[in-house]
């Protein structure tokens, strides 16, 4: 039975600074980077370098580059001052990407160029997006010429496309090359990728034709061809493709690494599950905001004036999408001045609808980000919705129309004028909620069709046919029934 591994403690629980202080349950409840956000200010303060650089000795880089982000900014600036101009390289690429610009400009041009020499080409690369081309190019000039020139045909490529996010470090092999020719190289060679998991196998023209695992690798005797061992099933990525693309194979077909080809199916790159996951979690984030009319980069570290104008544009259609709803009720003024209850009940026939256009609305945007959601099977998706609108519309009707009709009759109207307002705002909310399936559906689908991202603009549309069709049904079937 083989030994265990022990590992390392600082692995497995990082020492942390003891707070000044009793210990209290807000402590306990706190994250690692929160925990160590007030020691770190207060040496900052002190501006004892020796006590920062042994807090941040105890951080992972992540960890840290989160105590960075949640110092105030004048304190990070203060930071960088107290450090020479200088911050850990791993640290980097963790950064939140709202603050890379402001770090990396503290940070001294031959410092930042340094890193970016040590980096990964994809990690050097998002680092570098951040900022402005003047900055950029300030940077490049003072790193060395095969780093410069890999960022610069990196930077070739669009922003969210394969040819940014790869690595151009990668190891290749002919096929006639042995196990053992290929662990030799490997071991004698200096400019490996940090990480990686393959070894991908290319054929005279420079084309992957298969991979080796290096598990498998290692498992196999040193005489063995690698063109005996390899998976020939292996799935390229176009050096153009969009990121959620990628991001899709990957979990299709449970990707850990894929080659990366030009145009002319040349390996030109690689690509890693590492980057992925970044992937998932940066679209992930965007959806989200844009389902809330935010933009993609908005974050909490934004200035108040970035903030405002980031959010006014989607408030100024929503303003819009209000006006065209109040149009609607003021049609039916007199109709309001008569039966003051319908003043009082409008709203939740359009509030229900608005939440359940949100509900279909949000599970489609994701599905088609994950494509669950295709031509081939929409029609079928948009029956589903329509039988759940109409359903929990039913469901609905029968508790609203039963507690407005006692509330109505409890207002001293008749029964026979209780029992009429229980049926419109049922008929109204059944009618409302199987159009907020419908829309909540369709609207994302016809926007992706039109070349757009549902995730932008769909709530707005959604929710105008949600207040607008509650608003017109409810008081339509309202002065029709009651008056």
């Amino acid at each position: 039975m083989p030994d265990p591994v022990i590992l390392d403690e600082r692995q497995t629980s990082p020492s942390e600074p003891i707070p000044e202080g009793e210990p209290s349950a807000l402590h306990d409840e706190l994250t690692l980077a929160e925990r160590y956000v007030e020691p770190v200010a207060n040496a900052i303060e002190a501006r004892d370098v020796a006590r920062i650089r042994a807090l941040f000795d105890e951080l992972h880089p992540a960890d840290l580059a989160d105590v960075i982000a949640l110092l105030e900014e004048e304190y990070r600036l203060s930071l960088i001052e107290l450090l020479g101009g200088v911050l850990p390289t791993d640290v980097l690429p963790e950064l939140d990407p709202n603050l890379t610009e402001e770090v990396v400009t503290a940070m001294r041009p031959e410092a930042v160029a340094e890193a970016v020499a040590e980096l990964d080409t994809d990690d050097a690369a998002f680092i570098l997006e951040e900022l402005d081309e003047e900055k950029r190019a300030e940077i490049l000039a003072k790193a060395p010429m095969d780093d410069r020139v890999a960022i610069a045909q990196a930077f070739d490529y669009e922003e969210e496309s394969a040819g940014r996010l790869m690595q151009r470090d990668v190891f290749a092999s002919p096929a006639f090359w042995t196990v053992g020719q290929i662990i030799d190289r490997l071991r004698g060679k200096e400019d490996l990728p940090d990480v990686f998991y393959e070894v991908f196998v290319v054929d005279p023209a420079n084309k992957p034709i298969g991979a080796v695992p290096l598990a498998t690798l290692l498992k196999t005797q040193r005489d063995v061809r690698i063109d005996t061992i390899m998976n020939e099933d292996i799935t390229t990525i176009p050096v153009t493709m969009d990121q959620e693309d990628v991001a899709y194979k990957f979990e299709q077909y449970n990707l850990i690494s894929a080659p990366v080809v030009d145009e002319a199916g040349r390996l030109i790159g690689m690509i890693t599950v590492d980057d992925v996951v970044e992937i998932v979690h940066a679209e992930s984030h965007e959806d989200m905001l844009a389902l809330g009319g935010v933009e993609s980069d908005a974050g909490i570290t934004d200035s108040v004036v970035e903030t405002v104008r980031s959010r006014f544009s989607w408030l100024a259609v929503n303003l819009g999408t209000a006006i065209l709803a109040s149009l609607v009720i003021s049609i039916f003024g007199a109709a309001i001045e008569q039966v003051v209850a319908l003043a009082v009940l409008m709203p939740i026939v359009a509030s229900m609808g608005g939440n359940a256009g949100t509900q279909t609305l949000t599970v489609a945007v994701r599905s088609l980000a994950t494509r669950d959601l295709t031509a081939a099977n929409a029609a079928r998706i948009i029956w589903r919705e329509t039988i759940v609108g109409g359903l929990n519309g039913i469901l609905f009707a029968l508790i609203m129309g039963a507690l407005a009709g006692v509330w109505h009759a409890a207002m001293g109207a008749s029964e026979s004028e209780s029992l009429r307002l229980a049926l419109v705002i049922g008929a109204a909310m059944i009618i409302n909620l199987m159009a907020a399936g419908l829309a909540g559906i369709l609207v994302p689908l016809g926007l992706q069709r039109a070349g757009a991202d549902p995730a932008v603009s769909s709530a707005v549309f959604v929710t105008t046919v949600t207040d607008v069709v509650g608003f017109f049904v409810f008081l339509g079937l309202a002065a029709l029934v009651l008056l």
